[in-house]
């Protein structure tokens, strides 16, 4: 019995030892990623100063899904609390919240390039989505955030907790997405808007952070395990193939698949429910165009 303890002892000790240095690992890798310095140095914007240009903000703000995360009025929110991994939180940004903090052209690096105004990298941004808008529609959509009613609100700060620091560490979790960025200054155009496949893939970037850079789905990074694959969008068995534009038309709008299922409330379709027939479209002019791939994710 007393060998038996002695062993048992042992193998605790060795567990909650290994343990501890891999939490000591993981710490020290996400401070050193989040510690890191970035220098954006892209061209100032362009303002037209327009109701044009502060109507197609308000559009982007809704479309591109940063009302999901950051709420109507971009007041700011709990995203989720992931327990031991994170509470992700979509801070203020109306004026009271970033003035003093952040410039028309550091607002523009957080969105494109997930770049905070003190050059460290943002947690969670989806700058991928992002990281291709065009410098007139990022603009816009800061012209529409500089123009937002004042809030106070200040919503519980952002926690990344231990296990998502362990997951970070073995890259299973998308902590810091700037680190994947190239962040040389370009010069970013839209293609021409309107019912077309080049427009479509433009705005198509935004669907790339849950359904992959293929569109063939995956597990979106960072998810729980209960949720399910973000779906493949390619014209596959697995994914599109034999659905019409009308189909693809009524699951934005109306959330409701042909055969009939409800899609899972994890999708936000409600927000791209904003967009118009011209973009709906082009994006199901985009995905038809795409290669047939099988994907992870199930349609």
């Amino acid at each position: 019995m007393n060998k038996w303890f002695k062993r048992s002892a042992w193998m605790v000790g060795f567990f909650l030892g290994a343990m501890t240095l891999l939490y000591a690992a993981a710490w020290a890798k996400t401070e050193r990623a989040l510690a890191r310095q970035y220098t954006i140095s892209d061209a100032p914007l362009q303002f037209r100063g327009d109701d044009a240009e502060q109507a197609r903000g308000a559009h982007l703000y809704t479309v591109l899904g940063c009302v999901e995360c950051h709420g109507e009025g971009g007041v700011g929110r709990v995203v989720f609390d992931a327990g031991p991994v994170a509470r992700v939180t979509a801070p203020n940004l109306t004026p009271a919240a970033v003035a003093g903090r952040y410039s028309a052209d550091q607002l523009a690096a957080a969105i494109r390039h997930g770049v905070g105004p003190d050059g460290r990298p943002l947690r969670f941004m989806p700058v991928g989505d992002f990281k291709n808008l065009s410098d007139a529609d990022t603009a816009a959509l800061v012209a529409h955030l500089q123009r937002l009613p004042s809030s106070d609100n200040s919503p519980a700060p952002f926690e990344v907790r231990p296990l998502g620091r362990v997951l970070y560490a073995i890259g299973k979790l998308e902590l810091v997405p700037a680190e994947d960025l190239d962040h040389a200054p370009r010069v970013r155009i839209s293609p021409p808007q309107g019912p077309n496949a080049d427009y479509g893939a433009y705005l198509a970037q935004t669907c790339t952070g849950c359904h992959g850079q293929d569109l063939a789905g995956q597990r979106v990074p960072g998810t729980p395990p209960e949720l399910p694959e973000a779906a493949n969008l390619t014209p596959h068995a697995n994914g599109l193939q034999g659905w019409t534009e009308a189909d693809f038309v009524k699951v934005i709008r109306q959330g409701v698949r042909p055969d009939g299922r409800e899609l899972h409330g994890f999708m936000p379709w409600k927000v791209y429910a904003s967009m118009t027939d011209d973009e709906l479209r082009a994006i199901w002019l985009h995905l038809s165009s795409l290669p047939p791939e099988p994907g992870a994710g199930k349609s």
